[in-house]
């Protein structure tokens, strides 16, 4: 059983209800948190700084299909079309349950990975992403939704990260211009790579080292979502 913190029936409750009305776009909440007294929130809905976060992402390609569904009905959305869908989706559920709604690329930045570690317990790959003992490297975080008050959430049990028991680290190995090494991540490299003649492998299927990992296969994104994100990161825009 999973400990929580807090008493309030009331409070889970509601989180099953926002997470049935994310489960409707293929979302899921990823944990949660309260932020301590001395801490630099972001603003709640009040405008005052929240008092906690639920984060909002996905486990493997759960969101593609009504991703795919919104983009067919709004085709005149060319630029950044997922962030986009992620923030309306979540903005409306924010909107249901009095919260706000903030997103990875909002400017300035938020803390988003060290809210993921405090909340789901993770740490990050070799590759940067955070390893999760299910899913692997196949999920994200599309989102967040700030509360003005306290909010009852999962305290993470201590689990292995997969990464440290795991033997030749082939997610290091299989990269062909080895963007990824232990001084880090060589974005240049990669991005040379990717758009050019020798990267076909890497636009239509994703990322090579990624796709490397063992370990949380039955969530890995298929081709087609692999490709979609790589023509992202490859657009000279």
């Amino acid at each position: 059983m999973i400990a929580m913190s807090g008493s309030s029936v009331w409070g889970e409750v509601w989180q099953q209800r926002i997470a049935d009305a994310l489960a409707a776009h293929g979302l899921l909440i990823r944990g949660g948190l309260n932020f301590t007294p001395d801490e630099h929130a972001p603003p709640g809905p009040a405008e005052r700084p929240a008092r906690a976060v639920l984060l909002v992402g996905q486990a493997g390609a759960r969101p593609w299909p009504h991703f795919m569904r919104w983009r067919r009905e709004r085709p005149e959305v060319r630029e950044n079309p997922l962030d986009t869908w992620s923030r309306e989706v979540i903005a409306s559920v924010a909107a249901r349950f009095g919260a706000r709604a903030v997103s990875p690329s909002d400017r300035p930045f938020l803390p988003f990975q060290q809210w993921a570690m405090r909340a789901e317990g993770l740490k990050p790959s070799p590759l940067g992403i955070l390893m999760h003992p299910e899913y692997g490297l196949w999920h994200a975080y599309r989102g967040a939704l700030l509360f003005d008050h306290e909010i009852t959430v999962e305290v993470p049990q201590k689990t292995i990260h997969r990464c440290d028991a795991c033997i030749g680290k082939p997610c290091m190995n299989a990269c062909p211009v080895d963007a990824c090494s232990v001084q880090g991540f060589d974005h240049r490299a990669c991005l040379s790579h990717v758009r050019g003649p020798l990267g076909d492998a890497c636009r239509q299927g994703g990322c090579l080292d990624r796709n490397a990992c063992p370990y949380g296969a039955a969530y890995r994104y298929p081709a087609e979502v692999q490709a979609f994100h790589m023509a992202a990161f490859a657009s000279p825009t």
